[in-house]
């Protein structure tokens, strides 16, 4: 298997653009004084993020993905994060043997 000089390099700029965007937040967090509503607009992103890498797959698969995915997103209303993790991988896996 070759390895192609433009993906190492796409690789390599994503890599220094996470770092950055980390980093960057790492040294500014101190200095930006953040009102209790942009607090809560950062802390609603990583549940976006997951809801933006999960429902392409909820929605265009077969009917036990749907139905794991209902299961978890009505889990999601009582659990924390990992606790819904949990049901959704239950769910789908007890769907795909029935």
């Amino acid at each position: 298997m070759s390895v192609d000089l433009q993906v190492l390099l796409a690789i390599a700029a994503m890599t220094a653009a996470t770092y950055a965007t980390r980093l960057a937040g790492f040294l500014l967090q101190g200095r930006l004084d953040l009102s209790p509503r942009m607090k809560a607009a950062l802390d609603a992103i990583p549940a976006a993020v997951l809801v933006s890498v999960v429902a392409p797959s909820m929605l265009a698969t077969g009917w036990r993905e749907t139905l794991a995915s209902a299961v978890a997103a009505l889990a999601a209303m009582r659990l924390p994060l990992i606790g819904v993790v949990g049901v959704g991988v239950a769910a789908i896996v007890l769907l795909r043997h029935i």
